[in-house]
């Protein structure tokens, strides 16, 4: 009888420390609260989705909502599906409210990103915002990512936990891309700041992009080579897009200059002091985001790196 009880009292506690560790893992939203910021993406009007954007790929699984205002995107056995810009864009503010797939969704890869791979598949630029289903938990992961002139070989990737659990609403993340530096913000918060130095600027993306968002598979590269690979039992995975905004120059390959919707443009389109350079409370933002959140840079990836990029040292 001693046995018995010792033995209930042993699947109790069990039970209560496996109740704690769900706990805490979603707890790690609660954390913290962000400093306040400039909420960057009030000073821009959304655009139609259905009349800015084109099926990049998965149309079947693309359903458009509110008279286009919202999109869904899904993944399922058969596809991942996306969404790319029908124009492109040289400079300027890219920003979307994304509510991510809720649930077990190890391996499943978010994508909001700028890319001109269609156009120079061997020479291509890219920044990327990439939201990771990670491992066996629920929680998803921030990475970002900057490409130039074909440089894949040399990942620049940061990776950063949330502080808010993306799956209850949707929540901004953005892009400031100018002759200055390129930002990403999470809910208006700068989380990394890559600066245009004159000394490495091959390393800088320099040529027009397109702007896409995707959902798709990426058990292979996204989960330690396929350790956790997406479990289609939970299929389909949805996620929500809505207020998308960009406001850039668009690019004409047939004329010397780009334009912009609001109006005569220059290179840089979106201008003022909140684009050429961080506010004291961005930058006080983006050090709170990084000490409390960044869990990986390539900058201090020394197995990887014999030598670490150059920009590495200005950092």
């Amino acid at each position: 009888m001693a046995l018995l009880q010792e033995s209930k009292a042993l699947v109790g506690l069990l039970l209560l420390l496996c109740m704690t560790l769900e706990v805490s893992s979603h707890s790690r939203h609660m954390q913290y609260a962000p400093p306040n910021v400039t909420r960057l993406t009030d000073l821009f009007s959304p655009v139609s989705i259905t009349q800015d954007f084109s099926t990049f790929f998965g149309g079947s699984n693309i359903k458009f909502l509110n008279n286009g205002t919202y999109a869904n995107l899904a993944l399922d056995k058969s596809s991942g599906s996306g969404l790319a810009s029908k124009n492109k864009y040289y400079y300027g503010f890219f920003s979307a409210a994304i509510k991510l797939p809720a649930g077990l969704s190890s391996g499943v890869v978010v994508a909001f990103y700028m890319s001109n791979a269609d156009t120079y598949p061997h020479n291509h630029d890219e920044i990327d915002i990439e939201l990771l289903g990670h491992d066996q938990r629920n929680d998803w992961v921030l990475q970002t990512n900057v490409y130039a002139n074909g440089s894949v070989s040399t990942g620049r990737e940061e990776k950063f936990y949330l502080w808010f659990d993306p799956t209850q609403q949707h929540h901004y993340y953005s892009i400031i891309w100018n002759s200055h530096h390129i930002v990403f913000l999470v809910d208006n918060v700068p989380v990394r700041e890559f600066v245009h130095n004159s000394a490495f600027s091959s390393v800088y993306p320099s040529k027009a992009m397109s702007l896409y968002a995707t959902i798709w598979d990426g058990s292979e590269w996204a989960t330690h080579g396929g350790k956790y690979p997406v479990n289609y039992k939970y299929a389909p995975f949805v996620v929500s897009l809505a207020e998308m905004e960009m406001s850039g120059c668009i690019y004409n390959p047939s004329a010397a200059s780009c334009s912009n919707k609001a109006g005569p443009s220059s290179l840089d389109p979106v201008e003022g002091q909140e684009f050429v350079k961080l506010s004291k409370d961005q930058s006080v933002a983006m050090d709170w985001a990084r000490r409390k959140l960044m869990f990986y840079s390539y900058c201090n990836d020394r197995p990887r790196f014999k030598v670490l990029p150059p920009e590495c040292k200005q950092m």
